[in-house]
């Protein structure tokens, strides 16, 4: 690497891992899973994305129980079967690759049991595939919907251990990274949130209750997977609606999860109420990154409609975060790295069955001799 190599192909470490630059796919959604069992899609997919020159890999939200996934298109990491078959996605991606792969769990709470989007997405009955739905509080997401069961104090004792059993064969997996995925208005956000908790016991009220959560399942995975592979947090640092979560309570959750060995914080938005007014412009979300980047001593990863090579490498050079991750940039251009490269004037390396591919004049950007044609 030059000494004058752009920052965003600059190393970057998260914990004990280093990436070999900042450059992250985000987790994104496929809703093609077996009964929560990774597939030929899955390693398809991911296969190309492992080999887009990123410097981070995030498999999709991959739920911690069979009723924690958003549709029945989800994954899962909760039985034998949904089990192996990680290990079976691992060790396909491994073959083609050794970019460092995350998995990011959770459990979709009171959004969970919808149809697939491109089949609408609305809560689906018994009747048509669903179940029984729960959350902090007996509070709908849409007016429309039926509420969802309030969770016991036994249950959320059970989702604990749910989240430490799935970590756990993440790691057996042989992933490198762990994400719990606390945003998008899925169920510890719902804890985090007033406007979708109203409990009067000790996860509910005061903003020390509705964090206690959240701060209860990191370091529970923490202890369990903690001094193997770095854990790390995705939140919606706003729910963009009046007396709902925001910034400041973000802060506030940031720094306690920095205090307790957070590896990284993946700053996102919104995704909990359907009253949200988002106002969408590139990089919308990147201010929240660096507020929370000020307040910690982990790296953090900013996303939101970053979309060209110049717009990232301001974002890490200007400090405002450490990485940016990117979803739907990488699905409409699964080779994103290779054009900021040769847009900021970096280098990386393509795999050998590409090389051939290359235009003329652009070896260099590549770090490859060009390779002649039998």
């Amino acid at each position: 690497m030059r000494a004058d190599a752009p920052r965003l192909f600059s190393p970057v470490a998260i914990g004990s891992v280093e990436l070999p630059n900042r450059i992250v796919v985000s987790p994104m959604c496929q809703y093609s899973a077996s009964d929560g069992c990774a597939n030929a899609w899955h390693q398809m997919h991911l296969g190309s994305l492992a080999i887009s020159g990123a410097g981070l890999l995030f498999v999709e939200a991959t739920a911690v129980t069979p009723s924690g996934r958003i549709t029945p298109g989800c994954l899962g990491i909760y039985d034998d079967a949904s089990r192996l078959a990680q290990h079976e996605l691992v060790r396909s991606i491994r073959a083609v690759s050794n970019i460092p792969l995350a998995m990011q769990i959770g459990h979709a709470g009171r959004k969970a049991s919808s149809a697939v989007p491109w089949q609408g997405g609305q809560l689906l009955d018994a009747a048509d595939g669903g179940w029984q739905t729960v959350a902090p509080s007996a509070l709908a997401q849409h007016p429309d919907e039926v509420p969802p069961q309030a969770m016991s104090a036994a249950d959320i004792v059970a989702l604990i251990d749910d989240f430490v059993s799935a970590a756990r064969a993440a790691h057996e997996a042989g992933y490198d990274l762990l994400e719990l995925h606390f945003a998008h208005g899925y169920l510890i956000h719902q804890f985090l949130s007033p406007l979708a908790n109203n409990r009067t016991d000790e996860f509910g009220g005061s903003l020390e209750n509705r964090m206690r959560l959240a701060q209860q399942i990191f370091l529970a995975v923490h202890e369990e997977v903690g001094g193997d592979l770095p854990v790390g947090v995705r939140l919606s640092a706003t729910d963009w609606v009046a007396q709902g979560w925001d910034i400041d309570q973000s802060l506030q959750l940031c720094q306690a999860l920095d205090q307790s060995g957070c590896a990284f914080f993946d700053v996102s938005s919104g995704g909990l109420s359907p009253a949200q007014q988002i106002p969408l412009a590139p990089g919308y979300q990147v201010a929240f990154a660096r507020q929370i980047r000020q307040a910690v001593s982990a790296p953090v990863m900013a996303v939101g409609l970053i979309t060209e090579p110049e717009q990232a490498e301001a974002i890490v050079t200007n400090g405002e975060a450490d990485m940016v991750a990117m979803a739907r940039a990488f699905l409409f251009d699964p080779r994103w790295p290779w054009r900021a490269a040769a847009a900021l004037g970096a280098t990386v390396v393509p795999p050998s069955q590409y090389s051939r591919c290359l235009p003329a004049g652009a070896a260099p950007v590549f770090g490859i001799s060009r390779v002649g044609q039998r």
